[in-house]
């Protein structure tokens, strides 16, 4: 919305909701979603009610008591949290202060003050890593990864010594955690995830239909469409195939009541959720005694680390898991000390032959 288009009611207040609106009409333009578009321009609004002023009257001083704010309190927000603030009041300002949209004109001939860029390069947060997420996110290691399936594995057989309800979705959700790790996958791409998706693969006959999974809501770049790509099955992975054929076979039919594409439904029938999935993997990591920091991210970082642990080409990691760029692949990796020991050894054998036992030798 342009600046000329403001109509008279309050006219600070009318002013300020023109300019929200119109941020929201320039990020539609673009083809973000709305998902993006309302968290942005609420945040917005949340910095007006701190600072208790309009955008024309914002400085950078009022951004970085905000800043001192969010950092302060019992639960202060993370780092990469405050830097996507930073940056979205950023990106605010920015069409404020872009000529073509007449704001500063607007304002300074209303009210006698033009808007600022309240964050800039000294008072923002830099980004200087290529990861900014929780430090306690990490791969599972195997004995991890085996506890978490056994322990999914374990509510099943509860429940049926219980003779209560609810063995079906049990084993359903330790399936949709198996399939998640098998193939690399984000909780999205799980839940989204339909009965047609899974593919065979002429190079790998003995799969069956199990062979590939053709993903085709994968993480989508920003105003873009979901990103398609096709995760193979690996021999290393190959024990989802009879998992997904007893699923598919003598599990799910229980809950098709409407003849439903997904691959993982709810008693209903419906679409299983990605907060059910979370909900399953948190509950199986409890019962396993695992760290509370592991989510179900982490079951995507673990299949990244163990394909380099089986020495699976760089390249062929990236298209697996749908990464842009190799070095967001590489932020997954967190080898085992086996691995990279055996890595150490390799390349002194490769330099010193032989005679490296020699050398060693007291």
């Amino acid at each position: 919305m342009l600046a000329s288009n403001v109509v008279e009611l309050d006219p600070e207040r009318s002013v300020f909701e023109a300019m929200v609106q119109g941020w929201a009409q320039q990020q539609r333009a673009r083809f973000l979603r709305e998902a993006t578009i309302r968290p942005r321009v609420r945040l917005v609004q949340r910095f007006a009610e701190f600072t208790g002023l309009y955008p024309w009257q914002w400085t950078p001083e009022e951004g970085e008591a905000w800043v001192s704010d969010l950092r302060s309190g019992a639960t202060p927000l993370r780092f990469s949290t405050v830097r996507g603030y930073q940056v979205e009041i950023g990106l605010f300002c920015s069409y404020l202060i872009d000529p073509r949209y007449g704001w500063i004109s607007e304002c300074t001939s209303r009210f006698g003050r033009a808007p600022l860029q309240v964050f800039h390069e000294d008072n923002s947060i830099i980004h200087v890593g290529e990861y900014e997420g929780d430090e306690g996110r990490r791969p599972m290691t195997y004995d991890e990864t085996q506890a978490l399936f056994d322990a999914a594995d374990g509510r099943v057989a509860q429940i049926r010594a219980r003779r209560r309800k609810g063995a079906l979705p049990a084993l359903r959700d330790a399936v949709a955690l198996k399939y998640c790790y098998a193939y690399g996958m984000r909780r999205k791409e799980v839940s989204r995830s339909d009965v047609v998706d899974l593919r065979r693969n002429s190079k790998f006959p003995a799969f069956g239909r199990f062979g590939a999974v053709t993903v085709r809501s994968g993480k989508a770049s920003r105003g873009g469409p979901p990103k398609r790509r096709t995760v193979l099955t690996v021999p290393e992975m190959s024990w989802i195939v009879e998992i997904l054929d007893h699923y598919l076979t003598e599990i799910r039919c229980e809950f098709d009541h409407n003849k439903h594409p997904a691959l993982f439904l709810t008693e209903r029938g419906s679409r299983l959720g990605v907060r059910a999935i979370n909900a399953a993997f948190a509950a199986a990591r409890d019962a396993a005694g695992l760290d509370p920091a592991l989510d179900l991210h982490s079951l995507r970082h673990s299949y990244v680390t163990h394909l380099v642990e089986f020495d699976y080409p760089e390249r062929f990691i990236q298209e697996q898991v749908g990464h842009a760029f190799s070095s967001t692949t590489a932020v997954y990796v967190g080898v085992s000390n086996e691995y990279r020991n055996g890595l150490l050894m390799q390349s002194i054998h490769a330099r010193y032959g032989h005679h490296f036992d020699d050398r060693t030798t007291p």
